[in-house]
C-alpha cells in the first residue's frame, strides 16, 4: 500500500512541514540517545530536568493537535482547557516512568503529523487561537512546532547544536526573534540590536539602527544568543556581549 501524502499541495506549506518533520526526527534521535538514568539529569533549561523538557515537548504536540482538529472540524478546541493546565500537565507527566515518557513523545508527535497530513487543503487558513490569545491561521502551528523540536533538541543537553540546524530554519528564527522584540520594544524599553552574521550577505536589525549594539558571529551562533542559549562565537560592537532580551 502506498504511503499517504499530505492533502495540501501548497509548495510553501509542504516545505514548512518537511522542515518541521526533520526537526521532530532530530529531537527524537537526541532523545533516544539518552539512557533511562539520564532522564533524571538537568536539561539545558533552568529548573527543568530532562523529564520536564521531554514531557513539555510531547504535550506541546498534543496542544497543537487540538488546534489542528479545531481547524478541521470547526469545533473550538483550545490548546489548554485552563490557564494552569500546561504547567500542571508538565509537572505530572515528568513523574511518569521513562518508557511512558518515551511513548508520550513518540505518539503525540505521530498524532500531530497525522492531523496535519489529513487536513483538507482549504482548512489551512482556518483561524485558531493560541495559548497566548493570538488569533492565527492553523498553518502557524507548523512554525510553532518547528521552534519547539529544533531548539529543545539542544536543550536536552546531550550533544545537540544550533550548528546542526538547516539554514532556512536559522534565518527564519532570527527574523522571528527580532520581530518579537520589535513588538514589545516600547512596552518593555528593549534595546536595539543589529545582528551581522559572518556567513550571510546581509544583517538583520531590531529597533533604531543608529543606536543599536551590533552583534557578530555566524548565523547559528547569533540565533543561539538571541534565544538565550549562550554567547559562544558572538562578539559585540560595545565589547561585552549583552544578555539577549526575553524572546517568547
Amino acid at each position: 500500500m502506498a504511503a499517504r501524502d499530505d492533502k495540501t499541495q501548497d509548495p510553501v506549506l509542504r516545505q514548512q512541514l518537511l522542515l518541521t518533520r526533520r526537526g521532530q526526527s532530530y529531537f527524537s534521535r537526541k532523545l533516544h540517545e539518552l539512557s533511562d538514568a539520564e532522564f533524571d539529569e538537568p536539561s539545558g533549561l533552568a529548573g527543568w530536568t530532562r523529564r520536564h523538557l521531554i514531557a513539555h515537548v510531547g504535550l506541546n504536540a498534543r496542544a497543537l493537535t487540538n488546534l489542528t482538529e479545531w481547524a478541521a472540524t470547526g469545533v473550538e478546541t483550545p490548546m489548554y482547557s485552563s490557564p494552569t493546565q500546561r504547567n500542571d500537565d508538565i509537572e505530572f507527566s515528568s513523574t511518569l516512568p521513562v518508557q511512558a515518557l518515551r511513548n508520550l513523545s513518540d505518539h503525540a508527535a505521530i498524532h500531530l503529523n497525522v492531523e496535519w497530513r489529513d487536513l483538507e487543503a482549504d482548512a489551512w487558513m482556518h483561524e485558531v487561537r493560541t495559548a497566548q490569545g493570538r488569533t492565527v491561521p492553523v498553518s502557524e502551528t507548523i512554525w510553532m512546532r518547528a521552534r519547539e523540536v529544533w531548539i529543545h533538541a539542544v536543550d536536552l543537553d546531550n550533544g545537540g547544536s544550533f550548528a546542526d540546524f538547516p539554514a532556512e530554519f536559522v534565518d527564519r528564527l532570527l527574523t522571528d526573534v527580532l520581530g518579537a522584540w520589535d513588538k514589545r520594544r516600547d512596552a518593555e524599553a528593549l534595546p536595539s540590536f543589529v545582528l551581522s552574521p559572518t556567513d550571510r550577505a546581509s544583517s538583520v536589525s531590531s529597533g533604531d539602527v543608529a543606536s543599536a549594539v551590533t552583534l557578530y558571529g555566524t548565523a547559528t551562533d547569533l540565533a543561539a544568543w538571541a534565544t538565550g542559549r549562550g554567547t559562544d562565537g558572538v562578539s559585540a560592537s560595545t565589547g561585552e556581549v549583552p544578555v539577549a532580551p526575553r524572546w517568547l
